[in-house]
């Protein structure tokens, strides 16, 4: 998870109202490794729903699933924490 650590941008509006929280999002994952069907589970608004599907849209490509050996789609829910600091 250090791509998400690097490339997240904490959303200005979320940061001047105090908002933070987790984010959870649900996607596809195909049986090349590339994410789809992007979506938000459970949001915490201020901008914070709209980085989370944009940073997990850039990510590289994941392990697929395997099922008898063979890479299938997987569906897998991940939660992402943005937290103000200091």
């Amino acid at each position: 998870m250090d791509f998400l650590r690097n490339n997240i941008k904490y959303p200005q509006g979320a940061r001047e109202s105090g908002i933070q929280g987790t984010v959870f999002l649900t996607f596809v994952i195909e049986p090349d490794g590339k994410l789809s069907n992007i979506k938000v589970l459970r949001g915490i608004g201020g901008g914070c729903d709209e980085e989370a599907i944009r940073i997990i849209s850039l990510m590289p490509p994941w392990k697929p699933g395997k099922q008898f050996g063979k890479p299938v789609r997987v569906q897998f829910n991940l939660p992402i924490r943005f937290l103000l600091q200091g």
